[in-house]
């Protein structure tokens, strides 16, 4: 009985000793994955290249157009009626919004008076100074003419949006959250835990001779 008892604890001593290796190995993992998961989404909430290159495009009157992969791609509209500024106009604006749409708004900690007031402000700024230059712009026709209060209703909200996201500091907490879920256990170590089985020190399904415990 002693030989029994005593291969009976060597077998799930080496039992024991296979999960804890297995466990780390996944854990290890788990944390590649979970901290390359969220550089990855870091970088993606702080980059605003491709929403300022979308604008200037828009600006342009480009039109949107998919190639075979499905990737988007952007060609000269044919009517000139769709081009509501020309180079110089478009180039005007867009150095404006760099001025507002990048890290330093959407990292920024600011009230709702605040947002209101300072989006509130860039619209009365950009009103006049398209209405101000809009033929040295490009806006030389009536119907170019129309489209400015839809223009300008455009570019406000786009910078209203990039303000929400400093809103309380939001922008700052949500990354800092993220960084803090990073350096953290992962979530799926922790699961792969839960749902083991849990083995009491003194009844082992695998043990016969402690069943009657």
């Amino acid at each position: 009985m002693n030989q029994v008892n005593t291969y009976i604890q060597q077998i799930e001593s080496e039992l024991e000793a296979e999960r804890s290796r297995s466990q780390q190995l996944m854990k290890g993992q788990a944390s590649l994955f979970s901290i390359e998961d969220q550089e990855n989404l870091i970088r993606w909430q702080l980059d605003l290249k491709e929403d300022l290159d979308r604008i200037y495009h828009l600006l342009k009157g480009d039109r949107i157009v998919r190639d075979e992969e499905g990737n988007i791609d952007y060609q000269e509209a044919e009517d000139n009626n769709l081009k509501p500024f020309n180079e110089f106009g478009v180039q005007l604006i867009m150095n404006i919004l760099q001025f507002y749409l990048n890290r330093n708004t959407i990292l920024s900690n600011y009230s709702e008076d605040v947002i209101n007031w300072k989006v509130l402000d860039f619209g009365r700024r950009l009103t006049d100074l398209i209405f101000n230059r809009y033929e040295e712009m490009g806006m030389d026709t009536p119907e170019k003419i129309k489209m400015f209060p839809m223009i300008v209703g455009q570019i406000v909200d786009t910078v209203h949006s990039a303000y929400l996201r400093a809103y309380h500091g939001g922008e700052r907490e949500s990354l800092r959250t993220a960084r803090t879920v990073t350096q953290s256990e992962p979530l799926i170590s922790q699961g792969y835990n839960q749902f083991q089985p849990k083995i009491q020190n003194n009844k082992r399904w695998y043990n016969p001779f402690t069943w009657a415990r």
